[in-house]
């Protein structure tokens, strides 16, 4: 029996946090021994993973450096002895390899989901420094590896573990619930966006897409579901430039997922990702996209295949393609159609978790 500690910094219903429970739900019990930590607070996978019998420790970290929460970290690990120590983002990351610091036991493997160009040089520094007690490194897409091999981490001790995504079955209910939810006419088409609104987002670009989509083509909209710190800017450029009753910003939601119903044609606008999990929530729903190019989106989306694939910044883009598809029944069908099957075929949960449990058996071992 392999004892595992899933460490993450919160249990929020957001992309890191949805894998490590799809992860820790679906490991086999006869082999693995399961038990999460949240750095710094639960949230709504708490009760899920509860559910499923699976230990939660909250260690209550408070500031950007608390030794206090280190010490109990410490305990923690002392406590539950794991052979496997399995961190997710930068302060879990962080924290991990300064508890667990250069002893046989546990093993320390880290995830890293994005392509981190947001991190400052300390970050970049402390990253580096820690190399040496890292047994492992998980990306979740080869951009993401490359990206680290990059900063100094050796290649051979680099795994890539793409997300898992679930196929959901829709119905014609379920889509006009969402519709009615949200005041849009039934006989609309809707493009949607889902993750937060920040800068590398570039949620504006979509505003006025939408903007010039409208120009070609009655009865759309666009659904925005997400927060961030750009959401009032956002809003106040959709305002300006008098498309916002066509814009339905539906803030944070615990249950994005069942906004897909709804959706005719996906949008993500972003200057970097990892591998966006809700670009393969679209995907895996049978709803083509318009992405931006860049590798990690590559990596999902071929371009023509399962959407279409734009430059940064390409407003006018994201509007054609958008309108190309909803103008052609025949091509909205084969484009879904592909972006499903791939993430059937390619990016099953089942997947994923095999991965992970092959992983964890050479690290132990």
């Amino acid at each position: 029996m392999i004892k595992l500690l899933l460490l993450i910094p919160t249990l929020d219903r957001s992309g890191a946090e949805k894998q490590l429970t799809l992860l820790a739900t679906r490991l086999p019990k006869t082999e693995f021994d399961v038990r999460v930590a949240a750095l710094t607070r639960g949230g709504p996978n708490a009760e899920m993973l509860q559910q499923h019998g699976i230990p939660c420790t909250l260690i209550g970290k408070r500031f950007k450096f608390d030794l206090f929460a280190l010490g109990r970290l410490k305990k923690l690990i002392r406590d539950e002895r794991p052979d496997v120590l399995h961190s997710w983002l930068f302060a879990a990351n962080a924290y991990a390899r300064l508890v667990a610091g250069k002893a046989d036991r546990p093993r320390v493997v880290v995830s890293e989901r994005c392509v981190d160009s947001w991190k400052s040089g300390w970050q970049l520094w402390l990253d580096r420094r820690q190399i040496r007690r890292t047994q492992r490194l998980v990306a979740n897409s080869n951009s993401v590896a490359e990206f680290y091999r990059g900063q100094g981490f050796p290649a051979e001790r680099i795994t890539v573990i793409p997300n898992g995504v679930e196929l959901p079955d829709f119905t014609p209910d379920d889509r006009l619930a969402v519709l009615r939810e949200f005041d849009i006419p039934d006989d609309s088409r809707v493009v949607g966006y889902v993750g937060r609104i920040a800068r590398q987002k570039r949620v504006r670009d979509l505003v006025w897409a939408m903007q010039l989509l409208r120009q070609l083509r009655d009865r759309v909209h666009l659904l925005i579901v997400g927060d961030g710190p750009e959401r009032k800017k956002v809003e106040g450029f959709a305002r300006h430039v008098g498309c916002d009753h066509l814009i339905r910003f539906a803030g944070h939601r615990d249950d994005a997922s069942r906004l897909f119903a709804a959706i005719d044609v996906f949008w993500l606008a972003s200057d970097f990702e990892g591998m966006s999990n809700s670009l393969m929530e679209a995907m895996a729903a049978g709803i083509p996209s318009v992405v931006t190019d860049i590798p990690p989106n590559r990596e999902l989306v071929e371009d023509g295949r399962q959407g279409f694939v734009v430059k940064p910044g390409d407003s006018v883009g994201f509007a054609q393609f958008a309108d190309r598809i909803l103008g052609d029944p025949e091509l909205h069908r084969r484009l879904g159609a592909a972006a499903r099957e791939r993430m059937r075929a390619e990016f099953s949960v089942e997947q994923m978790v095999q991965s992970y449990a092959r992983l964890y058996r050479a690290v132990a071992d």
